[in-house]
């Protein structure tokens, strides 16, 4: 039987770039992987062929050939894309061609094809840590210096990060090469594992420091001196790098993550760069009018007007004295709410004036006399 055109074994056009035709055979390989296809006795031949037709193509000298000269130009011995027998040319049985698919296919998942040390593992980055720090409403305000004890790795003073006693440096691992991982035939697969003996790092610790066991890291408390701007907010996150945990065996250390929370404070509300404050006054400075003294949040104090017939909930102003913006931008206001509070446990005394004043006031009460008004015309309208 004659050879099928190769471009229409993977199903791809003659002018298919490399990539279209890497995509083309990938599809076809998965298509017709034996695994998938156990019911079709063609599956394997048409997967050697699919394999055959790729190693052809994908070589760009090989390409050349076969679209001038077809698949003449490999035969009599001239090298390249397989005889009918086989696959390559005979230079390979079908679990070395699906060695070439396993790496084709999921080598972007594996660390690529190894050549020259290419797998060998990198010294790994220690992790990031995270450290929740609480402070006050006033130290949000103003800024402060924090010292914070983080529990971390650290790298070992004693073989100074290396993991081997007296420094000495790793060596190449004898099961992987320094690859970092190891291949097993397992009849048509090539199975890939991570390397039992180094575990992945391409290298061993001949002799071990003692103080750190291997890793290049030991447990220990840090102490650290963080700086907190004035303005941040519960959610403020405030990144120290290199201040995370130490890496392994030389690696970069990883970074800290200090993640601020307000705490909520008994005086004053926040409401982003705005303070509130709830002022309660009595029934006479409301009605009469008069000055309140009033906190800041700087420690120091201020004095409000309050207009005479001020009712709860009424709210003032004090600009600039809220809080600062965390990057800039000037600084909130601080708003005064009134609260007008009325009197507890009066004497007799008390009782009566008020009594008295109640009898002399019917026409000092508009919001009152409103509502009642309303209320009167709703029940008026539900008798009509």
């Amino acid at each position: 039987m004659a050879k099928r055109d190769y471009y229409e074994v993977l199903g791809a056009s003659k002018g298919a770039s490399a990539e279209e035709l890497k995509k083309a055979y990938r599809n076809k390989a998965k298509e017709l992987h034996p695994d998938r296809n156990s019911d079709n006795p063609d599956a394997e031949a048409q997967f050697k062929e699919v394999n055959e037709a790729y190693d052809v193509l994908k070589d760009a000298d090989k390409k050349a050939a076969y679209d001038r000269y077809g698949h003449a130009a490999f035969e009599g011995g001239m090298g390249g894309g397989g005889q009918r027998g086989g696959y390559g040319g005979g230079q390979g049985d079908f679990a070395s061609a699906f060695s070439d698919v396993f790496e084709d296919l999921f080598g972007d998942f594996m660390g690529g094809r190894g050549g020259g040390g290419g797998g060998r593992a990198r010294p790994q980055r220690g992790s990031d840590l995270r450290y929740n720090l609480r402070v006050t409403l006033e130290e949000a305000h103003q800024g402060v210096q924090k010292t914070i004890n983080v529990p971390t790795s650290v790298a070992c003073e004693t073989c100074r990060g290396t993991g081997a006693e007296g420094g000495a440096e790793p060596v190449t691992c004898p099961t992987c090469s320094g690859m970092g991982k190891v291949r097993a035939q397992q009849g048509f697969f090539t199975v890939e594992r991570t390397c039992p003996t180094c575990s992945g790092a391409g290298q061993i610790v001949k002799n071990p420091c003692k103080s750190c066991g291997g890793a290049g890291r030991v447990e220990k408390d840090r102490s650290l001196s963080v700086n907190i701007p004035a303005g941040v907010e519960t959610g403020t996150r405030i990144r120290l790098a290199g201040e995370g945990e130490a890496g392994m065996r030389g690696g970069p250390s990883g970074d800290l993550y200090i993640f601020i929370e307000v705490k909520d404070h008994p005086i004053f509300q926040r409401d982003g760069v705005n303070l509130f404050c709830r002022v309660p006054i009595s029934i006479a400075s409301a009605a009469l009018g008069g000055e309140v003294e009033v906190p800041t949040i700087d420690g120091g104090k201020a004095r409000v007007k309050v207009p005479a017939g001020s009712q709860t909930g009424k709210q003032m102003r004090l600009r600039a004295k809220g809080m600062p913006a965390l990057r800039g931008g000037g600084t909130g206001d601080m708003l005064i709410e009134l609260a007008v509070e009325t009197p507890v446990n009066l004497t007799a005394r008390q009782k009566e004036i008020l009594r008295e004043f109640d009898q002399l006031s019917e026409e000092n009460n508009p919001e009152g006399s409103s509502f009642f008004s309303k209320v009167k015309g709703f029940w008026d309208g539900m008798k009509s």
